[in-house]
């Protein structure tokens, strides 16, 4: 009998960085700051405001955090702040992950 070995999902040394780097990701919040930073590319925190719906003092809390973890840069211009995506990494993560939740919803396997 042969056993098939196959390489982990994440080496052992990462899994710490990677497990925090996908906690970045799992928030409504931050989810949705992402997709409209996404789709204009490069916002004001009004901007985002004004297009998330969400509160100044939620956003600014979860920019930060995406800030602190490299998932978007930070731009000031005067005493305005604008954010895009800087993880080249991101829109493939979210688009894998949408399309396998899209997936199991129409089998009918997530509620």
């Amino acid at each position: 009998m042969y056993v098939v070995m196959h390489p982990p999902l994440v080496p052992d040394a990462l899994v710490e960085p990677v497990a925090a780097r996908l906690k970045l990701l799992a928030d409504p919040v931050r989810l949705a700051v992402l997709n409209v930073l996404r789709i204009h590319q490069e916002l004001s925190v009004q901007e985002i405001l004004d297009l998330t719906g969400y509160r100044q003092a939620n956003v600014s809390k979860h920019l930060g955090l995406l800030a602190r973890g490299g998932i978007v840069r930070r731009r000031k211009e005067g005493v305005k702040a604008f954010y895009s995506i800087c993880d080249p990494t991101v829109q493939g993560i979210c688009l894998l992950v949408a399309k396998q939740v899209e997936d199991a919803q129409g089998a009918g396997v997530l509620g």
